[in-house]
């Protein structure tokens, strides 16, 4: 299979398959990962009602449905990056490129790259060049150097720095659900043995939802400070060639942990409707001990 170019230009193809498949891994390991989430966050008892099935799969297609669009607009702008990328090496010839929309859904040449795709990436025995792993790049002028090395160490900081907090808000929403755990406990035995203790227990309760929506709302601040630094680094990678990539690529890497990490607290979102129903279940006690 082949796609009608020189030996140089098809090298690049492939380079550029091989980030789109480990772009295309990447997504859908997330998108099985938003349903692990889901059955060993919810489905955690024998029976659910209808409506309980319907809030989870609805929860489960927003989140789904946000990690694809994500995505799919990553890949629009990767897209647009290497476009600008061909057309600057074509104006510093004076040159001008014209594009072809409608090719684009040409089933035919369609079939013919995936025919492509197969025979570069799935063939046993074919030997991979050196040269197509590690592509060379165009020699960069000293400030253009020196600039990238700078940015590429700030955001290794900025991430450790991320990783380092996002550690401590687990640490944080761990202590304060088994602190929830202990509470609902301590409440059911007061409740059974004097009365007079109910207002305690609410305020306990109350003190722990508190806890729990500051701990969301700094785990938000995390997630739109990643966000924020991201488009800050973007703007000032953005006047590099090849290097530029790379350092998108850990950008979009980091950003897709910290929502992955943001998917695995998926018992914040739960959090409320289980303190709702220990609050039923407080008040059917509370007519037993009246009764």
């Amino acid at each position: 299979a082949e796609l009608g170019l020189n030996e140089h230009h098809q090298n690049e193809v492939i380079n550029y398959m091989r980030f789109a498949r480990f772009k295309r891994g990447l997504c859908l390991k997330t998108v099985d990962s938003c349903f692990q989430d889901l059955k060993d966050s919810r489905l955690v008892e024998e029976t659910f009602t209808v409506d309980e099935v319907i809030d989870m799969l609805d929860g489960l297609r927003t989140v789904v449905h946000s990690e694809v669009e994500s995505e799919l607009i990553n890949t629009t702008y990767t897209n647009v990056l290497l476009l600008r990328q061909l057309f600057s090496q074509a104006e510093k010839w004076y040159l001008k490129l014209q594009t072809d929309v409608s090719e684009l859904e040409n089933r035919e040449l369609l079939e013919q790259v995936a025919e492509f795709e197969k025979s570069e990436f799935t063939s046993s025995n074919k030997k991979v060049d050196a040269d197509l792993i590690k592509p060379k790049l165009a020699p960069l002028n000293e400030g253009g150097s020196e600039l990238l090395n700078k940015t590429v160490a700030c955001l290794q900081e900025e991430n450790e720095k991320l990783k380092t907090r996002l550690r401590t808000i687990e640490t944080q929403a761990t202590a304060a659900l088994d602190e929830k755990s202990k509470l609902e406990k301590s409440l059911k035995d007061l409740q059974m043995i004097q009365g007079d203790q109910k207002t305690n227990a609410n305020q306990d309760i109350t003190e722990l939802e508190n806890k729990v929506a500051a701990l969301k709302c700094q785990f938000e601040k995390t997630l739109n400070d990643s966000t924020a630094n991201q488009k800050f680094l973007e703007e000032n990678l953005v006047t590099t060639k090849h290097d530029l990539l790379k350092v998108q690529d850990q950008l979009s890497t980091a950003e897709k942990e910290l929502e992955k990490k943001f998917q695995q607290t998926a018992a914040y979102r739960n959090m409320k409707e289980i303190l709702s129903k220990k609050n039923e279940q407080i008040k059917d006690l509370r007519k037993k001990l009246s009764k």
